[in-house]
């Protein structure tokens, strides 16, 4: 039988019949082995182990759970493998170690991991990406503490990388099974999982959570409409849909659109560049690059777009645009789809539909959809599901639930 650095040598025929059915739960679902309790309080520390070169997405929720599972008992720390924005854009001021990390299978800093979890008296750790997943897992078993890997994405998606996709789909599919716990940051993430028998135990639905933010002033009709849209540039999320529909907007509409984000190279740079000269659009368009200062940006907008065309975990933007009341749009795909409630929290349209996106836009513009219902919805909906302090609190609960299975069983 071939077996993987993440595997154990042997599965029982139980083992292996649990793998194929993975149940799913959210965090107050899980239940503690017997003889504790729900309060059982649990401290520990724990080693987040990120890759470090973006601060966006996954990266944001690591910064935000570094800030509040202090609170819930839990310290953290970071290993970063690849230098980047996340060391210096971070709000947290957790200790950080770099352990460079060359090429996406280079397994030398395990060894590295394997000290600093010994050194820093670490009681469990943490991995969020594919990448961090193929160090964090082995270094965990050699260092006999358990792991929690975090799934923030369908890994297997993404344009144009066939073959990487599928590699990153083995890798976290092995980091899955050998996880003492595995947190999936939305239903759809879950239901991936377990259709792909990613797991052989439960999988903790722990949504993404936001802080609060600054409401948004209510907009004057005289104003012009700001349609903006926040992200890392990049194929996967749709920008050529949204300037395809700009056209249609400006006809009647006096609009302009706010683009908040680097792009993730210089070709999808320059392709974007030329089709909004193609469409006469340019002199619509603000691109305002990147910004750690999302909020201010949000507050200068009537509405926020996520265009994307393949689907997503829980987009961060997405939260914070119903955290800051502004009325989000987004393309009618797996993680949007757990966040808006159409014509309820916000306004979907068909993925890579120029047309789609238009008419929904146009019905806020013209007041077919109220703008302030909108608003109002989506911001009853963060308080209620998408804070950063209900996001720690059921990270912290998969901590305790594992640390005390351990305990039990030593």
């Amino acid at each position: 039988m071939n077996t993987s650095i993440f595997e154990p040598a042997e599965w029982s025929a139980h083992e292996r019949q649990d793998a194929a059915v993975t149940t799913i739960c959210t965090p107050d679902m899980i239940p503690f082995p017997a003889g504790s309790t729900a309060s059982t309080p649990h401290c520990g520390r724990v080693l987040h182990v990120v890759n470090g070169q973006h601060y966006a997405g996954a990266a944001r929720v690591q910064d935000l759970l570094a800030l509040k599972l202090p609170g819930c008992g839990f310290d953290v720390s970071f290993a970063t493998l690849l230098p980047g924005r996340f060391e210096s854009e971070r709000r947290s001021q957790t200790p950080l170690h770099h352990i460079p990390m060359h090429g996406r299978l280079d397994l030398r800093p395990v060894r590295q991991l394997v000290h600093l979890i010994r050194e820093g008296g670490f009681d469990l750790v943490h991995s969020h990406t594919t990448r961090s997943a193929l160090v964090a897992a082995v270094a965990a078993a050699w260092a006999h503490v358990p792991y929690v890997h975090h799934v923030h994405c369908q890994m297997d998606t993404e344009v144009g990388r066939t073959l990487g996709s599928r590699a990153n789909r083995t890798i976290e599919k092995q980091a899955c099974r050998r996880a003492d716990g595995v947190i999936a940051v939305s239903q759809s993430i879950a239901a991936f999982l377990r259709r792909h028998r990613f797991s052989k135990g439960p999988v903790s639905v722990v949504p993404n959570g936001v802080p609060a933010i600054d409401v948004r002033r209510p907009r004057r009709a005289e104003d012009p409409w700001v349609i903006g849209m926040v992200a890392l540039l990049r194929e996967r999320k749709g920008l050529e849909t949204l300037l395809m529909a700009l056209p249609a907007l400006n006809r009647d509409h006096h609009v302009r659109l706010r683009i908040v984000g680097p792009f993730e190279s210089d070709g999808y740079r320059n392709r974007m560049y030329d089709l909004s000269d193609s469409l006469g659009v340019t002199d619509l368009v603000d691109w305002t690059g990147y910004t750690p200062d999302v909020p201010t940006e949000l507050n200068r907008m009537d509405a926020l777009v996520l265009p994307s065309v393949l689907p997503e975990g829980m987009p961060m933007v997405l939260l914070e645009a119903m955290a800051a009341g502004v009325p989000v749009l987004g393309s009618r795909v797996d993680g949007i789809t757990d966040v808006i409630e159409h014509e309820r929290t916000g306004l979907l349209f068909e993925p890579g539909c120029p047309n789609s996106l238009a008419g929904q836009l146009l019905r806020l513009l013209r007041g077919q959809t109220n703008w302030q219902m909108l608003r109002e919805a989506a911001h009853s909906q963060y308080r209620q599901h998408f804070s950063d302090a209900a996001m720690a609190r059921g990270v912290a609960r998969v901590y305790s639930r594992i640390l005390v299975q351990r305990e039990i069983k030593s």
